[in-house]
């Protein structure tokens, strides 16, 4: 099997199952979450199988559903799984702010450089609007889980949330194009 395929799929074969088991058992979400968690757990084996490592990203974003998963199943309580993209985006802003202001560390450019080489005033204004967005998207999920409907959440989280962050990597290729690093 291709690769990417295998990516692809334990990037989002769990949410799909989790989405899946949601609505064949009449949107009860405490019941959808034992499925997101096993398939969470099942993407990150095979992701080792395959890399023989595990990324720090599918890593933490699999710890959090189990620990906000499991909360969310133990108290019989939705605002577990409400708050985890909040706080993923907020863990992400912070970190992005920290390593730069505090350690002086770029960890966009850590995390990118082998792929995207750019001027260092590109990886500033880079990680500045990364900061910003990651804020942005806390924010909207606060705003989204604590006025719609459970299910508008969910839609919005499976339909709303990944179609907005590729507009907004879209929206970076002009900075991106303006201080990519010649190459001679």
């Amino acid at each position: 099997m291709n690769k990417s395929l295998i990516k692809f799929a334990t990037d989002f074969g769990p949410l799909l199952a989790f989405f899946l088991i949601y609505y064949k058992n009449d949107k009860d979400l405490i019941s959808a979450i034992p499925t997101l968690i096993i398939a969470t757990l099942i993407a990150i084996c095979i992701i080792y199988m395959l890399e023989k490592r595990i990324p720090i990203l599918p890593l933490m974003g699999a710890v959090l559903v189990c620990l906000f998963g499991g909360l969310t199943i133990f108290f019989d309580n939705p605002i577990f799984i409400y708050l985890k993209p909040t706080i993923i985006n907020l863990i992400f802003a912070f970190t992005l702010f920290f390593g730069k202001i505090v350690l002086n560390k770029n960890f966009l450019k850590k995390l990118f450089e082998s792929s995207i080489k750019l001027e260092e005033a590109g990886w500033d204004k880079l990680i500045i609007r990364w900061i910003g967005f990651f804020i942005f998207l806390a924010v909207l999920n606060e705003a989204v889980w604590r006025t719609q409907t459970e299910e508008f959440w969910i839609n919005f989280k499976v339909w709303g949330i990944l179609p907005i962050t590729f507009i907004f990597t879209a929206f970076q290729l002009p900075l991106i194009q303006k201080y990519k690093k010649n190459e001679e």
